[in-house]
């Protein structure tokens, strides 16, 4: 019996999301589901929710429900990661603590100040479940939904260059999803590719039946000037191809946005958005647990919504179906202009044999320009962390065009030193924290 394990499975909507559509696919075998959580209250919410889900859809699995991250990682087939360290508490301090003193952020999960903490903060956590894997489940894949992606895959990449781990993002798919709705094109039938970073790759190929599709992009975006007041349209513009990230996250990877107010009520910005997104989120959990506890169902998402990857993967690898997503993984001779050993967007071919990356040679000359300045705050992040370097936390904001356009120097380190006292349990003693060994 194939077991899958969901770490941080009190992430319970999405829990929900891709128990659907795992169990949406009639050819798989019976699952044994191993669900982890340290919250014992959402833990219990996610159990019931996949005993839920596999009744609506009429299938048989084995559910368990662990706070022993050890006892749900043994034997292990495919280990989905969602966690989120210090939850919505931390994300408020990510983006509260910065914005009074001027810098502000919109989700502040993957680059920036926001992401530097938030995976200094993760990075002790994977380096205990990479720990585990390799005693427990050394052959399991691991598939990373958890921001930052980046730096997240690149740490693993660095403390377990061994495991089986690749990151994935449904932000390519409903990229062009959102297009092809936008230029009156069915999706169905686009063939369509794109390289870079997480949240920030590029769009480079989209066609249909051999036909671009960008000259119908640019004629819609003439014919109507709102469309201009899009980040990612902006982006596209300046840069020649569409960026494949909301234009709420893209706004804050930039220097051009957030810190110009003009700016900001031009592109229609709301500083610090996240937090009203992880409130919403907290009150769809409410909502799931009360349907729980009166005995109803929870809502299931219509069949063919399904865009996440790690069911897709999964079945890949239970039934040999081949197929095409894209992935995030270590730049091992994937894209030529940029940092070889960073971690790179790229389409991958999975199978029953696993997933691999496809050679894609190089991206947009100015789109690589822009990604090389993200991945320099994510290189400095892992210097940081792997050299327990309080300094290098620093620089790695310092170099963020966003944090360096809003603050001076001297108020970034003291920023710093204001989140790290505020994230000390959950950050290592090396950094400033708190927190003895990792895990």
């Amino acid at each position: 019996m194939p077991t899958i394990v969901f770490l941080g499975a009190g992430s319970v909507v999405f829990t929900r999301q891709l128990l659907t559509d795992l169990l949406r696919f009639p050819d798989l075998p019976v699952l044994d589901i191993a669900l982890h959580d340290i919250d014992a209250d959402r833990l219990e919410v996610a159990r019931l929710t996949a005993h839920n889900v596999a009744r609506q859809l009429g299938r048989d699995v084995r559910v368990t429900a662990s706070a022993d991250r050890r006892a749900a990682l043994a034997g292990a087939d495919v280990v989905v990661n969602m966690i989120q360290v210090g939850g919505i508490a931390a994300t408020r301090v990510d983006l509260e603590l910065p914005a009074r003193r001027g810098l502000l952020q919109t989700i502040g999960d993957t680059t920036g100040v926001g992401g530097v903490f938030r995976a200094l903060r993760t990075f002790p956590v994977l380096t205990g479940t990479a720990r585990d894997m390799r005693e427990l489940c050394p052959d399991a894949w691991f598939l990373n939904y958890t921001n930052p992606m980046a730096m997240n895959i690149w740490w693993l990449s660095h403390v377990a260059p061994e495991l089986k781990a690749v990151g994935l993002c449904h932000s390519v798919y409903w990229t062009v999803h959102d297009l092809c709705e936008l230029i009156g094109v069915p999706l169905e039938g686009t063939h369509y590719r794109a390289a870079g970073v997480n949240h920030q790759a590029w769009l480079t190929e989209w066609s249909r039946d051999g036909s671009d599709l960008y000259p119908l992009l640019r004629a819609k975006i003439a014919a109507d000037p709102e469309l201009g007041r899009r980040v990612r349209v902006e982006m596209f513009r300046r840069i020649g191809y569409y960026p494949t990230e909301t234009s709420e996250h893209s706004a804050e990877y930039l220097d051009w946005f957030l810190r110009d107010p003009a700016q900001v009520e031009r592109f229609r910005l709301e500083p610090l958005q996240y937090i009203g997104i992880s409130e919403d989120n907290v009150h769809e959990f409410e909502e799931a647990r009360e349907l729980l506890d009166a005995g109803r169902d929870v809502p299931l998402h219509e069949e063919g919504d399904a865009a996440e990857y790690a069911p897709q993967i999964i079945h890949s690898l239970l039934t040999g179906t081949p197929r095409e997503i894209h992935v995030n993984v270590p730049n091992r001779g994937l894209i030529d202009n940029l940092p070889e050993g960073a971690v790179v967007e790229v389409p991958a071919a999975v199978d029953a044999d696993g997933v691999r990356p496809i050679a894609w040679g190089s991206v947009p000359a100015a789109g690589a320009a822009l990604n090389r300045a993200y991945l320099s705050v994510a290189d400095l992040t892992i210097r940081a962390a792997s050299e327990g370097d309080p300094e290098l936390v620093r620089r790695a904001v310092l170099v963020d065009p966003n944090a360096s356009s809003s603050l001076t120097p001297a108020e970034i380190w003291e920023l710093c030193d204001e989140l790290t006292a505020a994230h000390a349990p959950l950050l290592p003693v090396a950094l400033g924290g708190t927190l003895e060994g990792s895990g």
